[in-house]
């Protein structure tokens, strides 16, 4: 072969490589698997069966979770509230900043693990994760659009109608397909490689002593509502924070039941590393504020769970050693993993 072959060939070589390096997310989904339930994760209870999870439908709903054009004005994606490093919570905001840079009245929660949600938001009121959307879409602090208009503003981009036809065989854009493809895309933020996960699925990690007396404080005092492996039993419950500035009573505003009154949904102990503040509104810079509210600062409400009403006392008694070994075991639950997969960032 002649020194002029050797270089056409060398130039190739780079030009492809160089091509790799340009595109990592392409190479991340083409690898794409589905849906894998972890081994010890529960199954889910979403209905995989009304929306069956494909690369293509992925990909679209990848590319309309960062799309900003879902927002009035067309500067407001899902991904500027649900932030990849920040677990998909909106990192250094109390509350979220919407259209307009427009206050809520609410942190955004974290978008992972969804297939074991029967219900969506801090205050419940949405049931099926595929009609989730409508709320951040249509809220006038978030991005304040309608349907209507978005599926016209999108429906015009030849990008959209390619990715449609690849996903759902038509290149015409429907709510009910707009919907399953934003939820093929959150389906598949599971967030389950933690050393908490490896050490269940006896992976090789082991906790150390602190973490191990950790995890049993967190058995004795926490996983009553926070239950293992998603952290979260996913109901709605009064954790004694009282009246916020904005009167947010939570469950109450969907249910009009007195007893619903300022119940929040609990949150998952995943990824707390990356989820401050804390809390539906966010008042928690620290995760040793968090704690320390449970331990001297819940206040008596009439519908406060009963969890943290006993023996006479409110709240959970930690000490300052309780607090240093609960905190080494929730570190455990930090998946870095989760936020650094290439397959769920925009770029």
């Amino acid at each position: 072969m002649t020194k002029k072959h050797w270089m056409v060939l060398l130039v190739f070589g780079l030009f492809v490589l160089a091509c790799k390096k340009d595109h990592p997310i392409k190479e991340e989904i083409e690898k794409f698997l589905g849906f894998q339930k972890p081994s010890n994760f529960p199954e889910p209870v979403y209905n995989f069966a009304n929306n069956p999870l494909t690369k293509e439908g992925f990909e679209l709903g990848r590319a309309l979770f960062y799309e900003p054009r879902l927002s009035r004005n067309n500067t407001i994606s899902c991904g500027s509230c649900h932030i990849q490093s920040s677990a998909f919570t909106q990192h250094g905001h109390d509350v979220s900043h919407g259209i307009d840079d427009r206050l809520g009245t609410r942190n955004s929660p974290a978008i992972m693990n969804l297939a074991w949600s029967k219900a969506f938001m801090w205050g419940g009121g949405v049931y099926d994760l595929d009609l989730q959307p409508i709320t951040p879409i249509t809220t006038h602090e978030e991005m304040d659009e309608n349907l209507e208009n978005v599926l016209k503003k999108i429906s015009v981009l030849p990008k959209y109608r390619a990715l449609f036809k690849q996903a759902f065989g038509t290149e015409e854009l429907s709510t009910a397909r707009f919907m399953k493809a934003l939820s093929q895309f959150m389906l598949m933020c599971v967030s389950s490689h933690s050393k908490y996960d490896q050490v269940m699925r006896k992976e090789g990690a082991v906790f150390t002593a602190e973490e191990q007396e950790g995890y049993v404080l967190f058995q004795e005092k926490c996983a009553s509502c926070h239950s293992e492996p998603l952290f979260t039993d996913g109901s709605f419950r009064n954790n004694g924070l009282g009246v916020s500035a904005v009167n947010d009573q939570g469950l109450y505003a969907v249910t009009l039941i007195e007893t619903d009154r300022y119940k929040f949904k609990v949150p998952s102990l995943r990824n707390l590393k990356y989820t401050a503040p804390y809390t539906h509104d966010g008042r928690f810079l620290t995760l040793d504020g968090m704690l320390e509210h449970y331990n001297s600062e819940v206040k008596d409400t009439p519908n406060l769970d009963p969890l943290l009403r006993k023996n006479g006392r409110l709240g959970i008694e930690l000490s300052g050693t309780d607090k240093q070994k609960l905190a080494a075991f929730l570190g455990t639950l930090n998946d870095e993993a989760f936020i650094n997969d290439k397959r769920f960032s925009e770029q």
